[in-house]
């Protein structure tokens, strides 16, 4: 296996091989049409910056803006945000990475959507010792996002390919695993605050509600996992 020191590494051919084996829809519908009626823009939640803003490896920008004009580096004054809450999203985004802004899902080109886009609403779960063991979903889009609200519409496709391109990645950068644990323990923290268990898509294919308190993991039937904001 190629072992990397750091994300500046990854070359036009790591991104183009990441970006192949992760290029299935989550679902076998158009989620964005399910979100975007909720939006005042009209456009889906994940695909609107003033809602998602999109980071890439430094590595991966320069892949994107070699053989794209869909991105530009994101600047800050998109949107009407608040000077502390750009300050707070710039604080927050990891180190060897680069915010960006598309020119908008009417313009989307789908073999240059960046590896944050794939993702979204997931994130690699890893546990207080340290296992990569499934998916998790962004607690800050609950509300907005439909497909959290539907986890049993994700294919086991997108799963399996979700699964594949992290293992990849936590095999070259142990920053990257650093960063998603702490993101999954402050999940936990959330989680533990409202007293509430979430859901996790786990890599067996099995879906799971998971106690914030100790983890333990409780199946559940998809179609039983909770609903939020406008999909109650």
């Amino acid at each position: 296996m190629k072992v990397l020191k750091t994300l500046s590494d990854l070359d036009d051919g790591d991104i183009r091989s990441l970006y192949d084996g992760f290029d299935s829809p989550i679902t076998t519908l158009d989620c964005g049409r399910k979100c975007s009626v909720h939006n005042p823009s009209g456009r889906p939640f994940c695909c609107d910056i003033c809602h998602a803003v999109p980071a890439a490896y430094k590595s991966e920008w320069g892949y994107l803006a070699s053989n794209t004009d869909l991105w530009h580096a994101w600047r800050g004054d998109e949107c009407n945000q608040a000077n502390g809450a750009l300050t707070k999203l710039r604080a927050e985004t990891p180190r060897g990475m680069i915010l960006l802004a598309c020119l908008g899902p009417d313009k989307c080109q789908r073999d240059y959507r960046a590896l944050s886009c794939r993702q979204f609403p997931f994130f690699p779960y890893i546990t207080s010792d340290y296992r990569f063991i499934g998916l998790a979903c962004e607690w800050e889009f609950e509300a907005k996002c439909w497909v959290i609200s539907n986890l049993s519409r994700v294919t086991d496709k997108y799963r399996r390919e979700f699964i594949r391109v992290h293992d990849q990645l936590f095999a070259w950068f142990q920053d990257q695993f650093d960063n998603y644990a702490y993101h999954s323990e402050k999940m936990r923290a959330e989680y533990a605050t409202r007293k509430q268990r979430f859901p996790l898509l786990h890599r067996n294919g099995v879906y799971y509600l998971v106690s914030p308190a100790n983890e333990r993991l409780t199946r559940v039937d998809s179609n039983r996992l909770p609903r939020y904001g406008y999909y109650k």
